[in-house]
């Protein structure tokens, strides 16, 4: 089979293509012919390097996939051959405390395809076939690989750790990424009132049309300072914050009385510096959220077969442009998913 592989950290020419036997699936397993993959900002930690971070090289990048089944390993009973399907992205250990309460994001095993195992850029996957979920019938392949990280991501942030409620408002940052067009359109299904933040009017639009009732460009005011004011500075009750520390500080400011910070990322930098007096005076709350469970994406499916929710693809490229479309991802050129079709 055709795949990309990663052998050593580096910038955009150490995307490699080689060819590999085709992998079999064994018991419990079934392998996906990858019609599209979907490109993460885990794409570029994997392929950059993290410091303090091993990452298994070689490996095979990617985790968000959609195909179809095209063989089955023993024991497997809940598809068969020729199941337009898509990639679970988190692989837990199944059998853990955590696993069994439905928390496999918090299993201490708790992986990712294309980070801690080969993942889905290439011809063939072979996954446990309870990561291998049927494709919503209206969505394309293409849409299909978009959603697994990025809903998923955004469910879990606003549903079970903000727990937002339809009474109260939200800023989510960054609205033309992949994780803030999918935030928005949880909150909306809320019931929430939005404040969405990005540079430029056509990501702002874009924030509006899926269901922002406030827009802030950051490239030409203090969004801080829009808040107060859109609020008539009360503050919102939750802020959903991947950017980091560019942004932290001030988004903790943004928050009312009791109000909720909930962080997945920091894309600007991983330090956090502030008021400590700021956080206790105001009962505010700092959550982390990576990812989500495998019954959250179950549940997220639901909403896109009933059209709840609706992918947000920017552009389409061909596998052998994977290097360019981690160079518009990593310069933020993107209003919603780049995906990659496998031809």
């Amino acid at each position: 089979m055709r795949c990309v592989v990663v052998r050593e950290h580096g910038s955009f020419d150490r995307l490699l293509h080689e060819e590999r036997p085709d992998p079999e699936p064994g018991p419990g397993e079934a392998r996906i012919a990858v019609r599209a993959v979907g490109l993460n900002h885990l794409d570029l930690w994997v392929r950059g390097g993290i410091p303090g971070v091993k990452f298994p090289l070689p490996i095979i990048p990617g985790c968000d996939a959609s195909g179809v089944v095209d063989r089955i390993g023993p024991g497997v009973t809940t598809l068969t051959v020729g199941d337009a399907v898509l990639l679970a992205p988190g692989l837990g250990c199944g059998s853990c405390a955590r696993c069994a309460a439905g928390e496999d994001q918090l299993c201490r095993s708790y992986g990712m395809f294309g980070e801690t195992r080969d993942g889905a850029c290439a011809d063939f996957l072979v996954a446990p076939a309870r990561n291998v979920l049927r494709k919503p019938a209206a969505l394309s392949f293409e849409e299909a690989a978009s959603i697994g990280l990025t809903f998923l991501t955004a469910y879990h942030m606003l549903v079970a750790r903000a727990r937002l409620a339809p009474h109260e408002t939200v800023l989510i940052h960054a609205a033309g990424s992949g994780v803030s067009t999918a935030a928005i359109q949880v909150a909306k299904r809320i019931g929430a009132r939005i404040v969405a933040t990005a540079r430029g009017a056509a990501k702002l639009a874009r924030a509006k049309e899926l269901g922002a009732h406030e827009t802030i460009d950051y490239g030409q005011k203090e969004f801080g300072e829009e808040v107060r004011r859109i609020t008539a500075k009360r503050g919102v009750d939750v802020v959903v914050d991947h950017v980091g520390q560019a942004t932290l500080d001030k988004s903790l400011r943004c928050l009312a009385k009791g109000g909720r910070l909930v962080t997945c990322g920091g894309t600007s930098g991983p330090k956090l510096e502030t008021d400590v007096r700021l956080v206790f005076f105001k009962g505010l709350s700092i959550l982390g959220s990576t990812m989500g469970s495998l019954g959250e994406l179950h549940v997220i499916l639901e909403h896109f077969e009933r059209g709840d929710y609706r992918p947000v693809v920017d552009r389409v490229l061909p596998m052998s442009d994977v290097a360019e479309g981690h160079r518009i991802l990593d310069a933020r050129e993107v209003n919603g998913k780049v995906v990659l079709k496998n031809n």
